[in-house]
């Protein structure tokens, strides 16, 4: 679908040089002399490198829609990532760079949501948050109460994170999948 330049808003994914990029920051300029554009951050898909650009209202742009697939992990085959489409049965493999930092958070069973274009997969999001189990929490030492202090400890799939001074070894806890951040306690 065809959009005018002035027209592209944070989010909005497009093809631009024969490329994928996805509008990150955009501000209207209307300069005292010349036309109004519209200056727009752009960030590529596929490869993370970043663009600004200037478009004029009187331009138009090629804006892409996303399809997205709801996948099943089912299990990992060395640096591959095996997902299930939920619908179709049928299965994808991805690599785990493609997944990132976050491929340590996928647990047998887990929905995730694939980005698709083309039938091509360009992008993946997990849940939010995932509970798991703290394997190794330091001790509390003691006299450390002047400033919000957290401790170094090591969960279940063998990512560091920080948590609070009263989880200890065994509890369950409420990771964040995006920040890699403690948030609670699990119930």
């Amino acid at each position: 679908m065809k959009i005018n330049g002035n027209e592209i808003r944070p989010g909005n994914v497009i093809e631009h040089n024969g490329g994928l990029w996805v509008a990150v920051k955009t501000n209207a300029v209307k300069p005292g002399k010349g036309g109004a554009y519209n200056q727009v951050e752009l960030k590529n898909l596929i490869d993370g490198t970043k663009l600004n650009e200037r478009f004029r209202s009187a331009e138009t742009v090629e804006k892409v829609r996303l399809e997205q697939k709801d996948f099943t992990f089912l299990y990992e085959q060395g640096d591959a990532l095996v997902f299930m489409d939920s619908e179709t049965y049928e299965q994808l493999e991805l690599q785990k760079d493609f997944v990132g930092d976050r491929a340590a958070f996928l647990q047998d069973g887990m929905t995730v949501t694939v980005e698709l274009y083309q039938e091509k997969p360009i992008g993946i999001s997990l849940p939010p948050q995932v509970t798991l189990q703290v394997a190794e929490a330091d001790p509390v030492v003691k006299g450390q109460t002047a400033a919000s202090s957290y401790k170094p400890a090591v969960l279940e799939n063998g990512v560091r994170i920080l948590v609070p001074p009263f989880v200890s070894a065994g509890e369950r806890i409420v990771v964040d999948t995006d920040e890699i951040t403690y948030l609670r306690r699990a119930d």
